[in-house]
């Protein structure tokens, strides 16, 4: 990765491992799946056959549950204790990260009142109600003097052994914020323990994915025995659905250049063009990153701005994460016929926003599992489905990392535009 050294954040993500996973052998896996549980459905053998893969599509959904709550409570603790140190950096870091926080809330909005709108306008498929509501039992949301009481819990263990993802969220963001605090040595000591405890959250969650296109294949045999060819059209549909609100993110980051960086849309399509088509082919806003720095030089971006805001913002904002990652749950909960009180849809963006920060620069396969998981499990949302949605994230990822480019360089200009022109260039250097 090109021009990164002056950014303390970035240097600090190549600290997790990286995994690869096989995520056309996951679809493929899928719609073998869902294809074969149509043809199973009429013959004899089908009972016997999906007694058999119903078991192994559960151990593999299990195994993959396991690895969430720690996983997430590494990434988290990485990523705000990341956002802490770079908040001490000066005003301009500062300003960076107040467009960073109203970003990734303005996201959540979005995601919490745009799906149910598509979701009206364009219903899913009418055979579509039984495609997505196995797997899992909906969790109950408590109501709002239960939901204030909620946020602490008394007992962390317990809570991580009941997957309450809202106070383990909470309580890990304010253990990361004391981390910021300590002593220099107990500082790095213990966010060492916490990267290498995500590395080997990452090597489990890896090897787990990489049978994906088995455990896949058995869930979707039953989900394709019930549910008949509707799953292929309510999978295109929920595609379309979730892509439709990234797009918003997309525009939005135009949106952004324009009114608070200055820049005409149109002078900034061009210059984004080349960073926009590292991130269509690599689908990793860290591979863009080196297109992003060409960008915002043709943008005629400070160079001190450009080189500290673009490898920070790759390091904590992933502006469709929220919006995205909630349309997804809210997808999930309207096929499973779960009711998303107010409470449940606070719960779900408060969670949403914070798990952004720490799941960027991770594979789009990990980052759905490891995002939309404690999301819908704040919700009250079965995360059994998720399963099945993580073999065609790679087509709404492509929107994630497009519109998450774009919305970076948004940022950029906009610090750059109020940035006074007598603060000193080393208030940007970490």
């Amino acid at each position: 990765m090109d021009r990164t050294d002056t950014a303390q954040p970035a240097a600090t993500l190549r600290q997790l491992i990286t995994v690869s996973i096989p995520a056309g052998w996951t679809l493929a896996g899928l719609i073998a799946g869902l294809g074969a549980g149509v043809l199973l459905a009429r013959t004899e053998v089908a009972e016997p056959v999906l007694a058999f893969a119903g078991p192994v599509g559960s151990l593999w959904l299990r195994a993959l549950q396991v690895t969430i709550v720690p996983l997430v409570a590494a990434l988290l603790v990485i990523g705000i204790a990341q956002m802490a140190q770079a908040a001490r950096a000066g005003a301009a870091a500062r300003r960076m990260l107040g467009w960073v926080i109203a970003v990734l809330v303005t996201s959540g909005v979005i995601g919490v009142l745009l799906t149910p709108v598509l979701l009206r306008l364009f219903p899913p498929p009418a055979a579509a109600a039984g495609v997505l509501s196995a797997g899992g039992e909906a969790q109950e949301v408590p109501g709002i003097g239960a939901f204030i009481e909620s946020l602490v819990a008394p007992n962390i263990v317990a809570a991580a052994a009941e997957t309450a993802m809202l106070p383990l969220t909470l309580f890990f963001v304010a253990f990361a914020l004391a981390v910021v605090r300590l002593p220099d040595e107990q500082r790095e000591l213990l966010l060492g323990v916490f990267r290498a405890l995500a590395n080997t959250m990452l090597m489990i969650i890896g090897a787990v994915l990489w049978v994906a296109p088995v455990g896949v294949f058995a869930l979707a045999l039953g989900v394709g025995a019930a549910s008949g060819g509707a799953a292929f059209a309510t999978l295109a549909h929920y595609i379309l659905v979730v892509t439709a609100v990234g797009t918003t993110l997309l525009v939005g980051g135009y949106l952004l250049a324009w009114l608070a960086g200055g820049i005409s849309p149109l002078r900034f399509g061009r210059a984004l063009i080349p960073a926009q088509a590292v991130a269509l082919s690599t689908q990793s806003s860290l591979a863009s990153l080196p297109a992003m720095l060409d960008s915002a030089e043709r943008l005629k971006v400070r160079e001190e701005t450009a080189e500290f805001v673009l490898p920070l913002s790759v390091a904590i904002l992933r502006a469709t994460s929220p919006a995205m990652n909630i349309a997804v749950a809210m997808y999930v909960a309207h096929l499973a016929g779960v009711d998303l009180t107010p409470m449940s849809m606070i719960a779900g963006v408060a969670v949403a926003i914070v798990i952004a920060i720490g799941s960027v620069s991770l594979p789009g396969t990990i980052s759905f599992v490891i995002s939309i998981g404690p999301i819908a499990l704040a919700m009250g949302v079965p995360i059994g489905p998720l399963a099945l949605l993580v073999a065609v994230e790679m087509m709404p990822d492509i929107m994630r990392t497009i519109a998450n480019v774009t919305m970076d360089v948004a940022v950029t200009t906009a610090v750059d535009r109020h940035q006074p022109a007598d603060e000193p260039s080393d208030a940007l250097q970490p």
